[in-house]
């Protein structure tokens, strides 16, 4: 494993980040494709044993379940010092006020009950999970430094939103002297590379950390265009996503992975690896290879032509963020 810095902070975390939505009761929520508690604990002691420090979850995997699986393997499988522990909030907990959204409300009861169900007195990353428009940016921002004050949260971030809302929003704690984002978890691979425009550079301009999300496209840079998975087959999302346009795009991983003699999973997260705003790429694993080949990716060297061939056949869209 190798470690870096998020962002310009000073927080050390793995190269490499264990996303933890595929776990949580799978009776609940929106993901019946999830692992269970039993299922999930392998891929836990995994992460430990390959070095990876950065486990990044939110309240509302599978109700709130996500959360309780993370927590217990922490306590199981390493100790609370060794992890950098993130999670999220404003997705839909209750029908309450402060059930769902970025007012102080919500943040408040929410933070409380994320860190009831991890069981530690204190998250490392807190992430908006998505922008509020009914809420004054100014009301979410000072909420989030009040919880770094009050030694809840060491260091805050957002989550898939359009440039100008991240602007907004971290130019309300700057003026005001409030505690400012210091990542950004957004959806960036080779098949999805619209926030190249204008949040990439943003982040690169203000010194702010990229964790992104679905490095391998929801699993379809992985395999060649013609194989389905499991989940591929039922997950509404991951079928979503796919466009006519990814097919020469994952065909370019396909050759290069076979050129390089490594599975097409590294090709993929190698690429994201080499963007200098990049802190580190989360992956979602259920299978132990998922997580193995992803810290494999560390070592791959891709060259200007595997670049470029990886990147010749992109076409413009609109922004995903699911």
């Amino acid at each position: 494993m190798r470690y870096g810095r998020l962002g310009t902070t000073g927080l050390r975390i793995s190269r490499i980040g264990l996303g933890c939505m595929s776990y949580g009761d799978p009776t609940r929520g929106l993901h019946a494709w999830t692992l269970d508690e039993e299922a999930s604990a392998p891929l836990f002691r995994q992460a430990v044993e390959l070095g990876v420090t950065f486990w990044d979850t939110a309240n509302v995997y599978q109700e709130g379940t996500g959360e309780e699986y993370v927590g217990r393997a922490i306590r199981e499988y390493s100790r609370r010092e060794d992890i950098v522990l993130a999670t999220k909030v404003s997705g839909r907990m209750h029908d309450g006020p402060g059930g769902s959204g970025l007012s102080r409300k919500a943040i408040l009861e929410q933070v409380d009950a994320s860190l009831s169900r991890l069981g530690t007195d204190h998250i490392d990353l807190y992430q908006v999970h998505r922008y509020d428009d009914e809420t004054p940016v100014e009301e979410t921002m000072e909420a989030l430094h009040d919880l770094v004050r009050a030694g809840k949260v060491r260091y805050t971030g957002a989550s898939s939103m359009y440039a100008w809302q991240f602007a907004k929003m971290q130019t309300a704690a700057v003026v005001n002297g409030w505690t400012p984002f210091a990542s950004m978890q957004d959806q960036y691979n080779l098949l999805k590379r619209e926030e190249e425009r204008e949040m990439i550079p943003l982040c690169a301009d203000l010194g702010v950390g990229l964790v992104p999300y679905s490095p391998q496209g929801k699993g379809r840079l992985t395999r060649p265009r013609d194989v389905t998975t499991g989940r591929s087959a039922v997950d509404e999302v991951a079928k979503a996503f796919d466009t006519d346009a990814d097919g020469p795009i994952i065909d370019a991983v396909e050759q290069v992975a076979a050129e390089h003699e490594v599975p097409m999973a590294q090709i993929a997260v190698a690429w994201v690896l080499r963007n200098p705003v990049v802190s580190a790429p989360i992956v979602g694993a259920t299978k132990p290879h998922h997580l193995a080949d992803a810290v494999a990716a560390l070592e791959v060297e891709l060259s200007d032509d595997d670049v470029r061939r990886l990147e010749e056949r992109y076409v413009p869209q609109a922004p995903f963020w699911w």
